[in-house]
């Protein structure tokens, strides 16, 4: 597990490793369970040049512990761990911890810096209503923003313009699994005729902000769009038909067509326009 640095806090590089072991030693005799999970965690803190290393030893989610760079030795964090504090504070082991600092939080932060510090993703965003429903009645709008990388963003919603704070609803972020993020900002809203809204992403990886704008349409004003739309497509089809016709007659070829006109246009007539309201014919 490795957790990047937030803006404006100290760098921060943790590397978990866990462990199926026996740590008879450190759980002192307990009676040990048959499955149980050890976690060896190093942190790293570069603040104003200097770095702070953290080991910290984890039993079953327990931190039991703790080497510090700071007090350059290991304390116990539970009861469960005094013994192996004592056992790893000895001269020598604690030299090999001491030169911890310089190969983890420093040669370590070197390599992955490039590969992930500077990662840069630019997210895809999309903008829609969480459900079909007339104008004039409260609806959620959804600005769904995904496939980014870092995960520092920022999702900002205006209504003709002016910025919307009241009813702004966000998920926490969500990780996707590849190293890139998502999150869902939804709006409240109560939409009239002609409203524009608009989301809007910064985010480190764009020059500039991203929008995404939906407009508030009637049923009817978007059935009318979408006929329109519609028509244009088919007049360009029956158009191309006539052309491609009136090519093949000036060449003069009298071989007969496979399928006439009359065949064309039965098909051009049962293609069926798919959006809500709009049919051509069939």
């Amino acid at each position: 597990m490795m957790v990047l640095p937030v803006s404006g806090a100290p760098r921060t590089v943790t590397l978990t490793a866990l462990l199926m072991v026996l740590l008879t030693s450190v759980v002192q005799g307990r009676a040990t369970p048959e499955n149980y999970v050890y976690q060896r965690r190093f942190e790293c803190y570069t603040f104003n040049g200097t770095q702070r290393l953290l080991d910290r030893s984890i039993y079953n989610q327990e931190e039991c512990v703790r080497f510090d760079s700071d007090l350059g030795e290991y304390r116990a964090v539970t009861e469960l761990g005094r013994h192996a504090a004592e056992r790893w504070n000895r001269q020598d082991n604690l030299e090999r911890e001491r030169a911890e600092v310089d190969r983890v939080c420093r040669h370590n932060y070197e390599l992955d810096e490039a590969v992930a510090l500077k990662r840069r993703v630019q997210p895809r965003v999309n903008v829609s209503p969480s459900k079909k429903g007339p104008l004039q009645h409260h609806n959620l709008l959804v600005c769904h923003v995904t496939d980014f990388y870092p995960g520092s963003i920022q999702v900002r919603w205006f209504l003709n313009g002016q910025e919307e704070t009241a009813g702004v609803v966000s998920t926490n972020l969500i990780r996707n699994g590849d190293w890139t993020f998502q999150i869902l900002v939804m709006l409240e809203m109560t939409p009239q005729q002609g409203d524009v809204y608009t989301c809007q992403v910064e985010h480190p990886s764009l020059d500039s902000p991203v929008t995404v704008e939906w407009k508030a349409q009637s049923d009817s004003a978007r059935n009318k769009t979408l006929s329109g739309a519609g028509g244009f497509v088919l007049g360009l089809i029956i158009c191309g038909v006539g052309i491609f016709m009136h090519r093949r007659s000036k060449k003069g070829k009298k071989t007969t067509m496979k399928m006439g006109i009359s065949k064309l246009l039965y098909k051009v007539a049962r293609w069926t326009w798919t959006s809500p309201g709009f049919t051509v014919f069939q």
